[in-house]
């Protein structure tokens, strides 16, 4: 979607854009109701404000939405799209790198009590599984902070596919 339009749309209307980068009302009504942006750049800068800091409840409510890593969601939703594509450096047929993640996945959970969220755009599943066993030996404090600002890079990322110049 253009900016102009994004700018110019019903507030309904851009709400639903907005929902798919991440699915916290507080967020998307804030964004929607701060336009109209000069530029896409002041519109990702307001987002990204906008998203800090996310409360415990909403990093909650929107990781419900995020799939495991290495799983690719099959729906026909822009969110379960968006995933997939920001999962394109997991090949699913490196089974042994996906076996590390699928464990590494279930040791997170056990551990943290939710998936395992990274920002994987721009990752490779190595760096992935990296970083997904660095975060293991963190505390739950810890990851509260990391969890939200991944979400918050995912939200900015996302929108900044959605809405062009």
């Amino acid at each position: 979607m253009k900016l102009a339009e994004f700018n110019s749309a019903e507030p309904a209307r851009a709400a639903e854009t907005l929902r798919p980068c991440i699915d916290v009302a507080r967020w998307v009504d804030a964004v929607a109701a701060a336009r109209p942006f000069a530029s896409k750049e002041s519109l990702l800068a307001f987002a990204s404000q906008a998203a800090s800091p996310f409360s415990s409840a909403e990093v909650e409510s929107a990781m419900a939405h995020h799939p495991r890593i290495g799983e690719r969601p099959t729906a026909a939703t822009t969110e379960a799209s968006m995933s997939r594509s920001e999962q394109a450096g997991v090949d699913p047929a490196d089974s042994a790198l996906t076996e590390a993640l699928a464990r590494g996945n279930r040791d997170y959970e056990d551990k943290f009590g939710r998936v395992f969220l990274i920002r994987a755009a721009g990752r490779t599943a190595p760096e992935i599984l990296r970083v997904l066993n660095e975060r293991l030996a963190n505390t739950p404090a810890e990851e509260d902070t990391i969890v939200a600002q991944q979400l918050r890079e995912i939200a900015v990322l996302r929108l900044e596919g959605l809405i062009t110049e």
